[in-house]
Order: structure tokens, then sequence, then C-alpha cells
């Protein structure tokens, strides 16, 4: 992952190598070389994927890949770190060193509770929340008319995908996670991580960034700091933040990041919407 565009942009091999002199650890190997198993440990996909995403930025920009100022950013889950960035609400050395330490925290959370996420195909939310509700498990994510996850720990999660699938999924699926993200099992992660938030300089956006979980613009520092240690514990409401920027006239969607999974969600959100992805070295054109 990035080991493209590390070879062929200064600007992002620049990046890499101040993400290894940040966390003390080369992270830049471990996303170029693995091994899968290690780069998939939580405390270690988190910074890696947060660094991937912003030297592609950094490329993009650098080659007039952009059309200007965007309208609104947004990024689901990690992805807000992400946004926050390219906003120049957080610092890069800042973003890293904070999805670092969600990633140590929010995997000894999921180590204390034992959990599981599922993606469900073909529930609507409201039956999605009766599942829910029977089963003890939560709402993690809705990603698009039709696809919501939901989490909870591992002993409940068997019977909801069973209920799911009783009252009309035409799928449920464990996800390889190694743990029930975006739910309650993660709230031994936010007082450590809260005082982790309050520790960092962070600025009012540039540009308006969309809430994972309000689907409206965060305007100032408090209700940012606010934003990322609620999402720990709640689901992103990733149809409602597509939704929201649709109806304030965007038009055109850009996902940077290794992957195209958000540019299949919002083509199922926002019909006829413009699409682009910007994932490696041959994809960073104007």
């Amino acid at each position: 992952m990035g080991r493209d565009i590390y070879d062929a942009f200064p600007s992002a091999r620049e990046l890499y190598d101040r993400a290894d002199t940040v966390l003390g650890r080369p992270i830049s190997k471990l996303c170029f070389e693995g091994p899968a198993d290690e780069l998939g440990k939580t405390f270690n996909a988190q910074p890696a994927i947060f660094v991937t995403c912003i030297a592609l930025l950094a490329v993009a920009r650098e080659q007039a890949a952009l059309p200007g100022v965007p309208a609104f950013v947004a990024g689901h889950s990690l992805g807000e770190y992400t946004a926050l960035t390219a906003a120049e609400a957080i610092a890069f050395e800042d973003g890293l060193r904070l999805v670092e330490t969600r990633g140590r925290l929010t995997q000894a959370a999921a180590d204390a509770a034992p959990g599981g996420m599922a993606a469900v195909i073909g529930l609507d939310e409201a039956a999605a929340h009766g599942v829910c509700d029977e089963t003890g498990v939560e709402l993690c994510n809705i990603n698009s008319p039709g696809q919501l996850v939901i989490g909870g720990a591992k002993d409940k999660m068997t019977k909801a995908c069973e209920l799911a699938l009783a009252r009309g999924a035409k799928r449920a699926i464990p996800l390889d996670v190694s743990g029930a993200f975006h739910t309650s099992l993660m709230e031994p992660a936010v007082a450590e991580f809260s005082a982790a938030l309050a520790a960092v300089e962070i600025k009012a956006p540039a540009v308006p960034v969309v809430a994972n979980d309000s689907a409206r613009p965060m305007r100032d520092p408090d209700a940012i700091r606010a934003e990322l240690a609620y999402q720990l514990t709640h689901p992103v409401r990733w149809v409602q933040c597509v939704e929201y920027m649709a109806a304030e006239g965007v038009g055109t969607y850009i996902e940077i990041g290794p992957g195209r999974v958000l540019t299949g969600l919002i083509k199922r959100i926002a019909s006829g919407a413009h699409l682009k992805n910007i994932n490696g070295a041959g994809s960073v054109s104007s």
C-alpha cells in the first residue's frame, strides 16, 4: 500500500518518512512490505491508512488533479481524520499520533470485550434497529441504502445475523475485524482518547467537514473534539452525510485513499453523481 507513490513522488516520500520519525517506528515499511497480518492490526492499520491517504492528497494537489477548493470534505470513520487534516483543522503529525492512539485504545477495548461486526444487506434502517433492540447488538455503519453494519458481543452476533435474515435481509456477512467498533463496547477507550484530543491543537476547518454522526459541518474545535470522541461508540451515518452534501448542490465526489469502497457507496446514495478515485500513482492526473 502506497509504494508506487512513494517511489514516484517526493511529496509522498517526505510524508512517509516523516511518519516514521513521528511514530518512532517504520510504518512505511509495514505499508509497503507487510506482512499483511501485522499491517492489519488496528494499531498499525489506522496510521498506515492515514498516512497513505494524506500522501495521495499531497500528490493530487501537486499534480493539479483536484478541481479547486472543495465545497465539503468528509471521511468514513478513520477517514474523518484524513478529512480534518485535509481541511487544515488538524496538523499531519497530530492526526498521525491521534489515529495511532485511537488504534491502540480501541484494540485494547476490543481485547477486553470480544465482539464482532457483520454487514447486513437488503434490510432497511428501521428493521435493523428492531434486530438490534431484540438481540442486544448495535448499529455501527449506515453505509448505503440496503447496506448496514451491526456489531456487538460475539455471543450475540450469531443470533442477530439469523434474525436479520428472518426479517428479510438478503445476506448477513460476518466481517473480518478484531472488535465491535462504533458500539458501546468501545466505551473504555473514550476517556483516555478524549484526553488525547484535549492535548492537541485543533483549528476551525478551512473548508466544511461533514461529521459522521450529525451529517452536518463541524465548524469549531470543540465540536470536532466532541465528534471524534462520540464516533468511537456511535454509528457512522454515511448515507446521511452524502445526502446532506447532495442537497447542498454537490455533484462531483472524489475519493482519495486506498480502495474504491466509498465510491461504490456514494453511487448508490447520490444518483447521477460524478465519481472519481485517486488511489495510486496511476490514478493521479489532472
